[in-house]
């Protein structure tokens, strides 16, 4: 009778759609984030947008700008700065080989989600490279077409019985 039911995976707080529509993503990087107090409640309420989202490297560091965690609901003088420059929490190794594929150009650091994991936010980030519009085009093309196919596919199928 006391049995909970187990989640399949982390807890999506939120998730920015419009980064894989506007970026192709080449690589994904799990990040912790350093929150204060009524951020994580706040977050644990389900409040966040990664709209304008991204994230910078400066001095060997990776920092999450413009992610929008409105204020506690509960909080007094102790809430936060909603749109504040948060930490992101990364090993030496992947700061490093982040900071060179940067350095290459023509490539960005998206956020893509925001979760909670084992009772931790995380953030999934996305080294991404800009769509072009025709990129764009031949993507939304090549989605009609798998669509179409697969509903050819499953009209074929209907009629035949087992």
């Amino acid at each position: 009778m006391g049995k909970k039911k187990k989640k399949d995976g982390p807890a999506v707080i939120a998730s920015n759609r419009k980064a894989r529509h506007d970026y192709t993503i080449l690589e994904t990087y799990e990040a912790g984030i350093v929150l204060v107090g009524t951020e994580i409640k706040a977050l644990r309420e389900g409040k966040a947008s990664l709209v304008e989202a991204f994230a910078t490297i400066d001095r060997g560091e990776v920092w999450l700008r413009n992610l929008h965690i409105p204020e506690y609901s509960h909080g007094s003088w102790t809430n936060h700065s909603p749109r504040r420059t948060r930490k992101l929490l990364l090993h030496r190794r992947e700061i490093d080989t982040l900071e060179g594929r940067l350095r290459d150009g023509n490539k960005t650091l998206v956020p893509l989600k925001l979760y909670l994991k084992d009772g931790l936010v995380k953030v999934e980030l996305g080294l991404a490279q800009g769509k072009q519009d025709y990129d764009r085009r031949r993507d939304i093309k090549r989605r009609d077409e798998d669509r179409e196919i697969a509903r050819e596919a499953g009209r074929k199928f209907k009629g035949i019985k087992a």
